[in-house]
């Protein structure tokens, strides 16, 4: 697991309140129900912030956010480099 990817883990422990959850980069987060519509826009605040990417919102759907994996993969994908 990468460093950016082990921060994200530790972000989602954080948002979830969940310090001993057991979380890996393939890790169902949306599918599962583990995480909700509302803290999809904190997670891709924190992607944005992580990868020092902007990434359109309106480019991203759940599924793009259902593994940490596939979150940096989008990021990869639709994300511009911040100026």
């Amino acid at each position: 697991m990468t460093t950016e990817e082990q921060q994200m883990v530790a972000h989602i422990k954080r948002l979830l309140n969940k310090p001993s959850l057991a979380l890996d980069e393939n890790t169902a987060l949306v599918s599962s129900g583990l995480i909700d519509s509302m803290a999809l826009v904190d997670l891709l605040i924190e992607l944005e912030s992580i990868t020092k990417m902007r990434i359109p919102p309106a480019k991203v759907q759940p599924k793009d956010m259902d593994t940490i994996t596939k979150m940096f993969a989008t990021a990869q994908r639709v994300g511009r480099l911040k100026k």
